[in-house]
């Protein structure tokens, strides 16, 4: 299948910053070869850095959404919001969600109902801890959140998981390729169990210090369908570079 390489931003950048990283990936667009992009600014910088792919094939995200298509949620962004003004995608259930505001998997999935309501593309991360792993709980740990976080209509829509190890996230540290090649196995293994033949159809994004140096490698990997990049996406030429390794192993 075509690999996906997604760029999560996260909250870093000005709009001027913002306009100009996307000016960059769009001129360098012939880079990455065959592999599809998208990128996931901060809200305030969504519709802007549509404005500024225009005319690419670069598909633009949210990086969250809230469950509810509307209400007294200050501060929160629905679903429909996104997509009114041009966003295809949303990411859901990024460790740093679970971690920093307490989403559970219940919530994850209520917000991925929404999303599918809406007309996105949701991306569901799912990862364990460190501790987890070395407590030789990863597949369970990984496999559970799959059950909790995806909802029904999750394959129809042609949804995307994400792989994430939540140690290895800004830290410079990967897993080993058989670490993530067991792990992106339990992940089919699970969709395939769930959703049937549908399920082996669905991207599985690896993410956690993604680089250049080592993407090709892990892209190449069984199971592993593109990448959920973090702070190299904030670079065109490292980004690109990383769609040109998964273009190389599809």
């Amino acid at each position: 299948m075509r690999p996906l390489i997604a760029g999560n931003w996260k909250m870093h950048g000005s709009l001027s910053e913002a306009a100009a990283l996307a000016g960059a990936i769009k001129a360098g667009l012939a880079e990455a070869g065959a592999a599809e992009l998208l990128v996931c600014p901060p809200f305030p910088y969504v519709q802007p850095v549509i404005a500024a792919l225009a005319g690419a094939a670069i598909a633009v995200g949210g990086q969250d959404c809230h469950a509810a298509a509307k209400g007294a949620h200050t501060g929160d962004v629905a679903a429909a919001m996104l997509r009114d003004i041009g966003a295809t995608h949303v990411i859901l259930g990024h460790s740093e969600r679970r971690a920093n505001h307490g989403e559970t998997d219940a919530v994850v999935r209520a917000k991925a109902e929404a999303a599918l309501a809406a007309g996105l593309t949701p991306v569901v991360c799912v990862g364990e801890s460190e501790a987890q792993r070395l407590a030789g709980e990863a597949e369970p740990v990984v496999t559970g959140q799959l059950d909790g976080s995806l909802p029904e209509g999750f394959a129809a829509a042609g949804g995307v998981v994400a792989y994430e190890p939540v140690w290895a996230i800004g830290t410079g540290r990967t897993p080993t390729e058989a670490e993530i090649a067991a792990i992106h196995q339990a992940i089919r293994g699970k969709l395939l169990a769930r959703f049937g033949a549908a399920g082996g159809g669905l991207r599985i994004l690896y993410g956690g210090s993604m680089k250049p140096s080592n993407a090709a490698a892990i892209l190449a990997l069984a199971n592993v369908d593109g990448g959920l990049v973090g702070g190299a996406s904030l670079v065109a030429a490292d980004f690109l570079a990383i769609a040109a390794g998964a273009a190389a192993g599809a």
